[in-house]
């Protein structure tokens, strides 16, 4: 959590005391915290009067309440037929939760439960189908060809008498999008409310505008403040429009949603909030605050200079990609929403990068050494290579590996990832005291650093596996 962050949780941690000493009541503290970050997450997204917040510990936990949505439309009786769009590309639950089943060991209540098993009140047909996002070389496919294969799954479906719930995926872990907006709305006119539409915007990657956009789609979008937005993991949330919201107040949800979700954190007059603990989760409120002190960082940030900035660490990456030997460029097309090409949501934020392996037939490196590179990144490796001892004591912290493509081989290709934050843009406040130019320079040599270390760990590869250092997070000068 960054410094920022850390301020802006302990101190709604200090009115939320103030409330509970006051009104000698714990929980009435916890929704007021609540009620806070639903009302500021309405304010810097400035979402249509209507639409429900629904707070998540996680974009997973929110995939649970989009089916249970589904659950709630329609025909009760018809099974769903959820479609994931670049599965291997979102969070590593997701498939699972889109089934209705328990994700992890334990619930953000902390009950325990069994991954893998149903949750109560999910239906045991949902069928699950996914649609590719890249070829076996790791190549983006072409959008037409995702998107036919997206009408022809949405009709195969329907013609089953399945209830659809479609996925848009904006951005995969490797910033592609699909499909486009104007596939939904062609979608909504051919089949209208047989279909429900649910975004993964986990990656926060997009825009107000583009938001609302969603959500006048009928679309429920889940977010979260933890990816570009560079706060505490486990915030997420669901943003639910006006006519989807009256499936949570009239509908029959899932009675295993009371494992996931405290009443404060669902709509409380609502006939399922009703049915869940009377509790709020403090951890997740305050995670929220951290986030939203990003948020409202970056959006202070002139228009035209949060493209700026983000263009030129784009620039510099690709500067890097295209120039050193030891890394090749994943492909990865523009994402293009409803915003024109002015905004900032329409420059990559994310390079998935191969690295080439040296010591191996392979061309590129696969997990396992990417993992440890990862690992690597994050140690001052001073004591190991002193002959590069400034590069080498350098603590970096770039995206772990994702898997880009299965080949027909049975191989998996891998990549490492970088990508700029909201706090890119914003800066630290400990890089307050440095004017603006000096301090998106020195954030840039950042980035130029961690491509640097990489190269030397490949480079010196034999004597680091050796050493095989632990992450420490902080050189050992500073220690």
């Amino acid at each position: 959590m960054s410094e920022r962050g850390y301020l802006a949780a302990d101190a709604a941690r200090l009115r939320a005391s103030r409330i509970a000493l006051a009104e000698r009541d714990e929980r009435a503290a916890i929704r007021a915290c609540l009620g806070e970050v639903r009302a500021e997450l309405a304010s810097l997204l400035q979402l249509n009067t209507g639409t429900e917040i629904l707070l998540a510990a996680s974009g997973t936990d929110s995939e649970l309440l989009a089916l249970a949505l589904c659950h709630a439309g329609g025909d009760q009786q018809a099974p769903i037929c959820n479609i994931l769009i670049g599965p291997e590309e979102t969070g590593r639950g997701v498939p699972l939760a889109a089934c209705g089943f328990h994700f992890a060991v334990d619930t953000a209540l902390g009950i325990k439960v069994a991954p893998g098993t149903l949750i109560d009140g999910f239906r045991e047909d949902t069928r699950l189908c996914s649609i590719a996002i890249r070829d076996e070389s790791g190549l983006a496919r072409p959008v037409e060809a995702i998107e036919n294969d997206i009408r022809a799954t949405v009709k195969e479906a329907l013609s089953r008498g399945d209830r659809v719930l479609l996925h848009v995926l904006d951005l995969s872990k490797t910033g592609l999008l699909a499909p486009t907006p104007s596939l939904l709305i062609e979608l909504r006119r051919t089949y209208g409310g047989r279909i429900d539409i649910v975004v993964d915007g986990c990656q926060t990657r997009l825009s107000p505008s583009s938001i609302r956009r969603y959500l006048e789609m009928d679309a429920v979008v889940q977010i979260t403040g933890s990816k570009f937005f560079t706060g505490p993991p486990f915030s997420g949330a669901a943003l639910v429009p006006r006519g989807m919201s009256r499936r949570i107040k009239d509908g029959k949800m899932p009675d295993g949603l009371i494992d996931y979700f405290g009443q404060d954190e669902f709509i409380s007059a609502s006939s399922t909030g009703r049915r869940l603990h009377h509790t709020g989760n403090i951890g997740l409120a305050l995670r929220w605050h951290a986030a939203l002190s990003e948020m409202r960082a970056f959006f202070e940030i002139p228009a035209l200079d949060r493209i700026s900035i983000l263009r030129q660490f784009g620039e510099m990456v690709q500067s890097i990609l295209a120039t050193d030997p030891m890394f090749a460029r994943v492909s990865q097309p523009h994402p293009m929403r409803f915003s024109d090409k002015k905004s900032w949501e329409t420059i990559p934020t994310i390079f998935p990068f191969f690295v080439v392996d040296q010591h191996s037939s392979e061309s590129f490196m696969g997990f396992e050494k990417l993992q440890a590179i990862y690992r690597w990144l994050n140690t001052d490796l001073s004591n190991i290579l002193p002959h590069e001892k400034l590069l080498a004591s350098k603590i970096c912290h770039i995206g772990q590996p994702v898997c880009v493509a299965n080949t027909s081989h049975g191989k998996s290709l891998w990549a490492l990832r970088i990508s700029a934050g909201a706090r890119f843009v914003s800066g630290e406040l400990s890089h307050a005291h440095l004017p603006g130019g000096k301090r998106l320079k020195r954030e840039l040599m950042d980035v130029k650093t961690a491509f640097e270390k990489v190269s030397l760990i490949v480079r010196n590869w034999d004597a680091v596996q050796r050493a095989d250092p632990r992450p420490c997070y902080a050189s050992i000068q500073d220690a």
